[in-house]
């Protein structure tokens, strides 16, 4: 399926296309817009926390909160994977919870290895190319949770993170479909983009939490590191000093490299919808055009002239409009 603009998938499911709700014009205002009105999203229904075991020798668990309707559909359990610096309290991860509480889902808000309330609870810590741990973490996951299939929703590195996950493991359940959004599929020209200078308060902010987040982990960090790492100046400085040694990976460069998701996605055989802004301040949307030139097995490109980065506030829809899209696509599938 080849997309242009908004003559796309969710037009084919029956979705209006995508208007921006007045005042939040720019690509800037949908990125921020929840930033500066910090809106709380109440998660209706019972909610209750999991502990699930990555049995890799550190007795790191990933934390996540399964949240279900009062009245459940026998429907697929609906797995929602946060971003760069985000947890299961994040304000896309509550917003597409009520979403899909409402349609009478449940709903596991997955937190990554050492994030949200796990943040000084393990050794370890998340980055672009930890697919295994999601994939140990979901076969632990009680059968019942499982005995119906999964649907699966990515939002930006989390996005990235779900597309290894989907193209290289070999699972125990069924995923029956997936959904990324503002997915960093291009982990190198998402740095690059970030270090523009017109986005150099994005990055200030974004250093200042990926700094917080490392040093608060278990693990040792020796206390030169530490010097270091408070004194880097660039997201790809921060992963050449910290993320990429730290997990495995030569330097920055090897790192973006290995993890980067756009060239496997023609690989993945799960049905799955991309949903991705051409004005989101932190990803290109290059690699998404590149995508739509190839015929892929079972991916879909939605590519929108705007929504910023994991924005998409609608005029014509009260929930997220990437929340009503994926919603539709799940019942497609």
């Amino acid at each position: 399926m080849i997309v242009d603009h908004d003559l796309d998938v969710a037009s084919s499911l029956g979705i209006k296309p995508f208007r921006a709700k007045g005042p939040w014009w720019s690509g800037d205002l949908q990125t921020l817009r929840n930033r500066i009105l910090r809106p709380v999203t109440p998660i209706p229904g019972q909610s209750k926390r999991l502990f699930l075991d990555l049995n890799d020798g550190t007795s790191d668990k990933l934390w996540a909160m399964l949240d279900a309707p009062d009245i459940s559909a026998d429907a697929p359990l609906v797995v929602l994977v946060h971003g760069l610096t985000g947890s299961e309290d994040s304000d896309y991860m509550r917003c597409s919870t009520a979403f899909f509480l409402r349609q009478k889902y449940r709903v596991l808000r997955l937190n990554l290895r050492g994030a949200g309330p796990s943040i000084n609870q393990c050794v370890g810590h998340y980055h672009s190319g930890c697919a295994d741990d999601i994939h140990i973490a979901l076969n632990a996951l009680p059968k019942d949770l499982l005995d119906k299939g999964v649907f699966m929703i990515g939002f930006s590195l989390g996005g990235n993170i779900l597309t290894h996950l989907l193209a290289n493991r070999d699972l125990a359940f069924e995923i029956k479909g997936a959904v990324t959004i503002s997915a960093s599929i291009d982990p190198a020209g998402a740095a690059q983009r970030l270090m523009a200078s017109r986005n150099t308060l994005y990055q200030k902010w974004l250093l200042k939490q990926m700094t917080l987040e490392c040093l608060s982990t278990r693990s040792y960090i020796a206390p030169d590191l530490r010097k270091r790492l408070l004194r880097v100046r660039s997201v790809y400085e921060f992963d050449d000093t910290f993320t990429a040694p730290r997990n495995g990976y030569k330097d920055a460069d090897d790192y973006y490299a290995k993890t980067s998701g756009w060239q496997i996605v023609p690989e993945i055989n799960v049905p799955t919808l991309l949903i991705h802004a051409e004005n989101d301040p932190w990803i290109p949307a290059k690699p998404y055009k590149l995508l739509a030139q190839k015929k892929l097995q079972k991916s879909h490109i939605q590519l929108t002239k705007n929504g910023g980065h994991v924005g998409f506030h609608s005029c014509d829809y009260r929930d997220r409009w990437y929340d009503v899209v994926a919603g539709a696509f799940f019942d497609m599938v």
